[in-house]
């Protein structure tokens, strides 16, 4: 049986397959496996209850008491392509409420999931294109500040349209403590893209925070980025899965603005859904009807169960005080847990921690570390921990001279304190082991 271009891409190991085998694996298996490798959301007590919540609430009449049918009836119907109407009004009203941004229901489509989102607006900006002399053109996505989420590498239909930044790296201190790094954007480097003055970029996209490393571009480097996308004429594309107003899980001070030229992508995943595989894009009117339009032809319409899920947390701002008061703090004290629980694995062995300043990762580099991560990665799998070697997080990257994309790995601090404990042991004898036979 043979598959076509298409389908040989798809159905090639990569890295985003190779992680959610792993874990789908590690789920299954009889062992005890810590899982510090997926991008799985803690299970947060205040989070489960307030879900249930409003899930029992979805087939009651707050009125009277009585069986409510409506919300039933709308999930046991399709919506129109660009998503559940409700939802998206309520989305409206929610941005307005708290950003002031004039938004109408025109810029606002759900997706299923942020990876269909991307899937969307990576292959809209970025591929064949024709130009102005009706000539073909290839235009990629620009990567400002690398390393970037694993899930962007695959999802181009026809080969991988991706030019990235190398970043500064800065040594910092992190609450008063050495030990600690920080990725920045080298707009030197940025601005003198060839393909950018050529015309062979199709969009800018940055995480914020960033999968892998927890790092907060700052308004100030946002503000850059957003300058230059207008400039050229191309949109900004921010991927807010970790970041605000929900689950808003960003430790350092930020803002969140939009425009016409600024594409947001949002999602349910991380305050606790992953599950509903809803994802939410606001954009310029013309980038949701494109988007409205490949839905209808790849899922005929998005999901409605998330929706109704999250449409009277929106309303009632409720989503907002779950994220502010429960899961980000939630989780900047597991980082703190994980950070301390790192030191005293590694003490004088060569680690250095990125920042923390968001998302559910840390992000460590392991010096002159004597083997590749992705070997790391096995041996750790061998001893039933789970972490994501580094060498899958360039996209755009020619790693193969690039020695510091061999030394970094991806760890959550979504897991429980034992894991995490037992976890981090395991990174520690493995990695000490490794130093000390290098240099007896």
């Amino acid at each position: 049986m043979k598959f076509s271009k298409f389908g040989q891409k798809f159905t090639q190991p990569t890295g985003i397959s190779q992680l959610m085998d792993d874990l789908g694996d590690a789920l299954k298996s009889d062992q005890p496996v810590n899982m510090l490798g997926g991008g799985n959301p803690a299970k947060i007590d205040a989070v489960n209850e307030l879900f249930l919540e409003t899930y029992k609430a979805l087939g009651t009449d707050n009125d009277t008491g009585e069986a409510n049918s409506s919300a039933i009836i709308s999930m046991a119907n399709y919506s129109n392509p660009q998503g559940d109407a409700g939802f998206i009004d309520a989305l409206v009203g929610f941005f307005n409420r708290h950003y002031d941004w004039n938004l109408t229901s025109e810029n606002i489509a759900l997706t299923n999931g942020s990876q269909n989102a991307f899937f969307y607006l990576f292959n809209l900006f970025g591929g064949a294109f024709k130009d102005e002399k009706n000539e073909s053109i290839d235009k990629s996505i620009l990567l400002p500040l690398t390393p970037e989420y694993i899930g962007y590498s695959d999802v181009h239909v026809e080969g991988q349209h991706f030019t990235a930044v190398l970043p500064h790296i800065d040594e910092v201190t992190h609450d008063g403590e050495e030990g600690f790094f920080k990725y920045r954007v080298d707009f030197d480097a940025l601005e003198n893209l060839p393909a950018l003055k050529e015309g062979r970029i199709g969009a800018i996209c940055c995480s914020r925070p960033t999968n892998p490393t927890g790092n907060v571009l700052t308004d100030d480097e946002m503000a850059h980025l957003a300058e230059i996308a207008k400039r050229y004429d191309i949109p900004l594309i921010i991927d807010n899965a970790y970041g605000m107003p929900f689950p808003n899980i960003i430790y350092s001070d930020a803002h969140l603005n939009w425009d016409n030229n600024t594409i947001l992508c949002f999602s349910l995943s991380k305050i606790g859904l992953p599950g509903m595989r809803t994802g939410i894009i606001v954009a310029d009117a013309k980038v949701i009807e494109a988007v409205s339009a490949m839905n209808a032809v790849v899922n005929l319409a998005p999901t409605r169960f998330g929706a109704a899920i999250a449409t009277p947390l929106v309303e009632n701002d409720r989503i907002k005080q779950l994220s502010d008061n429960d899961i980000k703090p939630f989780y900047q004290k597991q980082a703190t847990l994980a950070v301390k629980l790192l030191k005293e694995a590694l003490g004088d062995y060569p680690l250095v921690i990125h920042k923390p300043e968001g998302a559910i990762f840390l992000w460590l580099w392991f010096k002159d570390l004597p083997i590749s991560t992705l070997d790391l990665y096995e041996r750790l799998k061998e001893k039933g921990t789970l972490i994501v070697p580094s060498e899958y997080f360039f996209p755009g990257v020619d790693v193969s001279d690039y020695q510091h994309a061999h030394e970094c790995i991806r760890m959550s601090i979504a897991a429980d304190e034992q894991t995490l404990t037992d976890g981090i042991k395991a990174i520690g004898e493995v990695v000490r082991e490794l130093y000390d036979q290098a240099t007896s």
